[in-house]
């Protein structure tokens, strides 16, 4: 087989549940990855697993399987997820018992090493990102199904590539090829329509999920089963690419994949072309996630109506600021959220929000305390009060933090369905990451009337979180819309625009060949998604925010 089929099902802990069964139905594919973890995802299976130590992996996942097992069996398909979060091996035992229990035979495979909890004392979860060779050692193996914990997004793809195709440790621009292609794959019907700034463009109702047609030097076609939802260009493939990356370097722990080389193009409708990927030597260490407990959190949000917004806002402040200060919470944050306008023509437009958030170790003091002091206020202050929500007493909150270890430190190891282990060995080469170098910036556009306009009718946005930092990525439709777009928006301008972003660094990269510009925000998001430190915790909405905003665009691009 010259090409090697595989599709996505899964691009997070509660997606379509049908997905499965639509990628099975809907066309050819030969592999099914299903991607179920994230940073915040990893913390909620950390909690399960407090009350259940046999817990720890994603349930609907064996759901899913139920219904389709069979089918898979029946067409030969192979399935590769990392449902297993912080459980592979109960996960995979689940499995078997399933089968048994409808009468198919599968060889089931997982894969360990990535739970590095107990070097991490006071963590609910520690683990390390592990590449793709374990899932290509469980399927050279024979394999039908391979769990997985905490393994990169992409490795759910480069290890059936590798595997399919006979690669090894080394053969760098083969891997960042299906690195690339992982990437894409890794958010389901993001890579379809699904989040896209141009949504308009195309009928996005149900997109269908994603598939990629790989070939042995490591291009591969991202496209969808015929007759589903959405649309694969290059501009949705483009916003995926940004989602979630930094520079032009893409570190992994088989290989360093390098953005700036990716070359897009349009290869039929629905289908877009990836090639000229290039790769280098991983870095020497890997990345671990840790999770961990951070304390508690309650908040309540006052509803302000009408006139005296301000003066409404600082009278509650006021009332409430007595109150706490006799047991003050470790963290205090208001924020006035101007919704109102004047002369509205409905009681919620002609409404503001002031949210408190307070934060603290002991769950008393922001429990009660809290709930008691808002609640006293209920006939005792501003004209109009009520609340979205009666506070309550005091959620548990959680924290992330990303580490690093040599890649000697974890034990990666396939664990066959008939009990053998093969232990993975780390890379023999690495090198160490650093940033690209900035490539040279091509001649501005002629000076030219410019009109005042958001920026968004003119570039694409997409944003997301990578523990406290975020990053957007933000793509011109065409060149001459890049020759404007690389000139005015700079790190400085980012900041400018992005009012939360001033105090903060703003690190701008370019990548020219998909004439983009990502910016990675660091500490926007404080401690990570679990922490809710904002309005947007996981500042999926930070670009479509960037493009509201109005800058002087040439009216030439208009």
């Amino acid at each position: 087989m010259t090409v090697l089929r595989i599709g996505n099902f899964s691009g997070f802990y509660g997606d379509r549940a049908g997905a499965l069964r639509e990628m099975l139905t809907g066309g050819e594919v030969d592999v099914l990855t299903g991607d179920y973890l994230a940073e915040l995802t990893m913390l909620i299976l950390g909690r399960d697993r407090l009350k259940d130590p046999a817990a720890g992996y994603a349930r609907t996942f064996l759901r899913q399987l139920e219904d389709c097992l069979g089918l898979a069996h029946e067409r030969g398909v192979r399935i590769v997820t990392n449902a297993g979060g912080l459980n592979p091996a109960r996960l995979a035992d689940e499995v078997r018992l399933l089968a048994d229990r409808l009468g198919i035979p599968v060889r089931v495979a997982h894969v360990e090493g990535d739970d590095l909890t107990a070097a991490h004392p006071g963590t609910l979860a520690a683990h390390a990102y592990l590449g793709g060779f374990g899932i290509a050692e469980c399927l050279r193996a024979g394999a039908d199904i391979v769990i997985t914990g905490r393994v990169t997004d992409a490795a759910l793809v480069t290890g059936p590539a590798a595997a399919h195709f006979g690669w090894r440790p080394g053969e760098y621009d083969r891997l960042a090829g299906a690195v690339v292609a992982g990437h894409v794959l890794e958010c389901g019907t993001q890579a379809t329509g699904g989040n896209y700034a141009f949504f308009t463009e195309g009928d996005v109702r149900r997109p269908g999920f994603p598939l990629a047609e790989i070939h042995a030097d490591g291009t591969s076609v991202i496209t969808k089963h015929p007759g589903t939802g959405g649309f694969v260009d290059t501009g949705t493939i483009t916003a995926q690419l940004l989602y979630e990356t930094g520079g032009a370097r893409y570190a992994g722990p088989d290989v360093t994949a390098r953005l700036d080389t990716v070359r897009l193009s349009q290869d039929g409708p629905d289908r877009v072309r990836i090639e000229g990927v290039g790769g280098e030597a991983p870095p020497p260490t890997l990345k671990v996630g840790l999770n961990r407990l951070g304390g508690f959190r309650n908040e309540v949000a006052f509803v302000l109506t009408g006139l005296d917004i301000e003066a409404k806002a600082a009278l509650v402040r006021e009332q409430l600021s007595e109150a706490l200060a006799k047991s003050p919470p470790a963290e205090v944050r208001w924020d006035l959220v101007r919704t109102d306008r004047p002369d509205a023509d409905n009681e919620e437009t002609a409404s503001a929000l002031l949210r408190l958030v307070v934060r603290d170790p002991d769950q008393q003091v922001v429990g009660r305390a809290l709930s008691g002091a808002a609640v006293e206020l209920a006939l005792a202050s501003y004209p109009g009060f009520h609340v979205l929500a009666p506070p309550g007493k005091g959620a548990p909150y959680g924290v992330f933090e990303g580490v690093y270890v040599p890649h000697g430190v974890v034990d990666h190891v396939a664990v066959l369905d008939d009990g053998r282990r093969i232990p993975v060995s780390p890379p023999q080469e690495t090198r160490a990451l650093d940033d690209a170098p900035q490539p040279p910036l091509p001649e501005p556009l002629p000076a030219g009337p410019t009109r005042r306009a958001p920026l968004g009718l003119v570039a694409g946005a997409r944003s997301g979180d990578k523990g406290g930092n975020a990053n957007v990525g933000v793509w011109a439709r065409s060149d001459e819309a890049w020759r404007w777009l690389v000139h005015e928006l700079t790190a400085d301008r980012f900041r400018e625009v992005i009012p939360e972003s001033r105090d903060l660094p703003v690190t701008r990269h370019m990548l020219p060949g998909l004439r983009a510009l990502n910016f990675v925000v660091e500490g926007i998001l404080g401690a990570g998604v679990a922490a809710q430190h904002r309005f947007d915790p996981q500042a999926k909405a930070l670009g479509e925010w960037l493009r509201s905003r109005h800058l002087d665009i040439p009216e030439a691009l208009l």
